[in-house]
């Protein structure tokens, strides 16, 4: 299975989740490339839609390898298996997380043009473009955990086996229509996978906002 692009694979996760319509849901993106996944999900399955951000920690010398990750309201989430395995230093660490607060920290300005739509009481989709170690979903499911929803849905187009077992332990429920045996890397499942700037991903959340030049 090859999808199009985000929105295509977001518009088949809608499909699958149309039992949530009378439910009132929150679709959250996480930002960037969750983000036009749940704009098509909740075009399906309507409800409202948000942002939930979350950086992934990649290792020193190899970013695209999560050694763990972080989310608002200062929530982490450890690889502890490839901290083992790569030997990155407590040191190292701290330099990538500091780092990457500082990121998460401007796109929460970027982002964010209003204060969170609360999760408290409300079927939370928590979508993003596919799930490689999970990491970045872990702590999107724990930083939502901390506002009592009623229910916590992940939405992926594509995951590796690995990581669909640790969300299942983390979610309510997991939609995963592809898990491939052997994942060399999310974006090998889709025919257009750019990666997407700001002013798209603000444009995708607030289609009235003029694009900034």
């Amino acid at each position: 299975m090859i999808y199009p692009d985000r929105g295509a694979a977001g518009r088949a996760l809608g499909e699958v989740l149309g039992y949530l319509r009378g439910a009132d849901p929150l679709v959250l993106g996480l930002p960037r490339g969750g983000v036009p996944v749940a704009v098509a999900i909740r075009e399906v399955i309507g409800g409202d839609l948000d942002v939930l951000l979350v950086r992934k920690l990649g290792v020193p010398w190899q970013p695209e390898l999560a050694m763990g990750a972080i989310g608002e309201d200062g929530v982490r989430v450890l690889n502890v298996d490839v901290v083992q395995h790569t030997g990155v230093t407590p040191e190292q660490f701290a330099d990538i997380e500091d780092l990457e607060r500082v990121e998460l920290e401007r796109r929460r300005q970027v982002l964010r043009a209003e204060a969170p739509i609360p999760l408290k009481d409300r079927t939370v989709v928590i979508a993003d473009d596919g799930m490689a170690t999970g990491a970045t979903v872990a702590v999107a499911c724990e930083v939502a955990r901390m506002h009592e929803p009623r229910r916590v849905v992940v939405a992926v187009p594509v995951s590796s086996a690995e990581a669909l077992h640790r969300i299942r332990a983390l979610a309510d429920e997991v939609v995963c229509p592809l898990v491939p045996r052997s994942l060399g890397g999310v974006g090998a499942v889709y025919r257009d996978f750019h990666q997407l700037t700001d002013d798209e991903v603000v444009h995708l959340l607030h289609p009235a906002t003029p694009p900034q030049n």
